[in-house]
C-alpha cells in the first residue's frame, strides 16, 4: 500500500472519529437539557400536588417518600428521596423556567445546578449560572469558585453589580479580584523576600491560575524586559485579555505594599504601552499582587482613582466562610469611603 493512500485512510479514519466525538456531545446536550426541563417539572408538580394537601401533617414527607418508592420500582436508580427534594428544590429557587435559555441549560449540569441553587443570593445564582453555562465550567471548578467566594470577590472591587450583560462593555474592574485565592500553589503564608518562589510556583500552576484570574486571559511572558536608551527593567508576569483586547502586567509582592511599589507599577505601564502596545490595542493594566495592603497608602496614591492601575492581595492558604466573608466586607466599604 503506498503512502498517500495510508494517509488518506488514516485521515478518513479520524474524519469518522470526530463525527462521532462531536455527535455524542450534542446527543449529551440534547438529553441533558430535557432531563434538567423534565426535573423542573417533576420539581412544580411535587410542589403543587403539596398544596393540595396541606391540610394532612407531614404531607410534604410522605409524598416524598412514597412517590421514591413508586419511581424507583417502575424506572429505576436516580429517584431517591435525597434527589427528589433536589428536584423540589429546583422548582422552588428558580420558578420561571424561561430564565434558562436552551443553550444555557444545554451546558449546565444537573450537578451544577444543585451547588447554585443552594445559594441565597439571587444575582450570585444569576453570575453562576451565565459563566458556568457559558465557559462550560466542571463541577469541580465551579465548587471551587464558589467555596472561594469568587463573585463576592469580583464585587468587593466595583460599584456596580454583575453580571455583565453581552450587550456591555466589559470594564478592568469585572476582572479584578482582591483578593485572590492561590491555596493551588501549596506555599506557605509568609513569603517576604521570595517573589521568584512565588513566580515560579504561579508559573507551575499556570492553567490554575489562569482560571483565578477569570476568562480571557493568555499568558504571554514571565520577566518580560522593556529598555530604554540607559536602562532595562523585567516585568514579573504578563498576560493579555482578549476580552478586554488590552495586556495586563502583573508585579510581585511578597510584602506590604509601598508607595515606591506603586509608583513603579504605573511607570512599568506607562512604559509598556509606549514600547509594546500595538495599534488596536487599549491602554494596558497593571496589578501589584502583594501580600498586604497599607490602606493609608491606597487611599491617598493615584490607585485610588485610576481605572488601570490595581492592587490586590493573594492568599495561599483557603480562608474560612467567616474570613472571607470579613476581607470581603472591608474591601466594600473601602469602595465607599
Amino acid at each position: 500500500m503506498s503512502e498517500s493512500i495510508l494517509k488518506d485512510e488514516n485521515f478518513f479514519y479520524g474524519e469518522i472519529g470526530e463525527l462521532l466525538k462531536q455527535s455524542r456531545i450534542v446527543a449529551y446536550k440534547a438529553v441533558n437539557t430535557i432531563m434538567v426541563q423534565t426535573y423542573w417539572q417533576i420539581g412544580k408538580r411535587i410542589v403543587e400536588q403539596e398544596q393540595h394537601g396541606q391540610y394532612r401533617a407531614n404531607y410534604g414527607d410522605y409524598l416524598i417518600t412514597n412517590l421514591s418508592r413508586y419511581l424507583s420500582d417502575t424506572i429505576g436508580k436516580g429517584f431517591s428521596e435525597a434527589n427528589l427534594w433536589n428536584i423540589r428544590q429546583f422548582y422552588l429557587v428558580f420558578p420561571d423556567f424561561d430564565q434558562f435559555s436552551t443553550h444555557c441549560v444545554a451546558n449546565l449540569t444537573w450537578t451544577n445546578i444543585r451547588m447554585i441553587m443552594r445559594l441565597e443570593n439571587k444575582a450570585e445564582r444569576e453570575y453562576y449560572i451565565k459563566e458556568a453555562s457559558e465557559q462550560n465550567w466542571s463541577s469541580r471548578l465551579l465548587e471551587r469558585h464558589i467555596r472561594t467566594g469568587y463573585y463576592r470577590r469580583l464585587l468587593s472591587t466595583q460599584q456596580r453589580e454583575i453580571p455583565v450583560s453581552r450587550s456591555e462593555k466589559y470594564s478592568p474592574a469585572d476582572f479584578i479580584k482582591d483578593p485572590f485565592i492561590t491555596e493551588f500553589l501549596d506555599l506557605p503564608e509568609d513569603m517576604k523576600g521570595k517573589e521568584s518562589v512565588l513566580e515560579t510556583a504561579l508559573i507551575n500552576n499556570l492553567q490554575k491560575f489562569l482560571l483565578e484570574l477569570g476568562k480571557g486571559f493568555s499568558f504571554v511572558d514571565r520577566q518580560m524586559r522593556i529598555s530604554t536608551e540607559t536602562s532595562h527593567f523585567y516585568i514579573d508576569l504578563v498576560f493579555y485579555n482578549y476580552l478586554l483586547k488590552c495586556f495586563v502586567i502583573i508585579d510581585l509582592k511578597t510584602s506590604k505594599l509601598t508607595h515606591s511599589d506603586i509608583g513603579q507599577m504605573d511607570m512599568y505601564v506607562r512604559m509598556f504601552d509606549a514600547l509594546k502596545r500595538i495599534e488596536g490595542d487599549n491602554p494596558s493594566i497593571g496589578i501589584i499582587l502583594c501580600a498586604e495592603k497599607d490602606e493609608t497608602i491606597v487611599k491617598y496614591s493615584i490607585l485610588k482613582e485610576s481605572k488601570r492601575l490595581f492592587a490586590s492581595k493573594y492568599k495561599t492558604i483557603l480562608p474560612t466562610e467567616d474570613e472571607l466573608a470579613e476581607m470581603i466586607s472591608r474591601e466594600k466599604q473601602k469602595l465607599k469611603d
